[in-house]
């Protein structure tokens, strides 16, 4: 006779948390995963596979936010982000 447990989401909300924080003490996830709050532009041109002038005109063009410190330029992680969620475009296709 066997039992039949019900996973609810939360069950495996916790779980996939649970999960991933083993696998990042274990240094199992790729690099990524650890993400910095700051990164520099050869971060951020590696991340999106885009090339130095296209995160030239992403900043021109104001669509990403950047720092300057000395001739160093940083961008959030966050505002990357956000840029992404932005410009996510949905396929009406049914």
């Amino acid at each position: 006779m066997t039992t039949l447990d019900l996973i609810t989401r939360q069950d495996f909300e916790q779980f996939k948390k649970e999960l991933f924080e083993e696998l990042k003490k274990l240094q199992i996830l790729p690099a990524t995963a650890q993400v910095k709050e700051w990164l520099k532009s050869a971060e951020v041109r590696k991340l999106l596979k885009i090339s130095p002038g296209t995160l030239q005109n992403l900043r021109i063009n104001g669509t990403l936010s950047y720092t300057r410190i000395g001739s160093l330029i940083y961008y959030k992680y966050a505002d990357i982000l956000k840029v992404l969620e932005a410009n996510t475009v949905q396929n009406l296709e049914q």
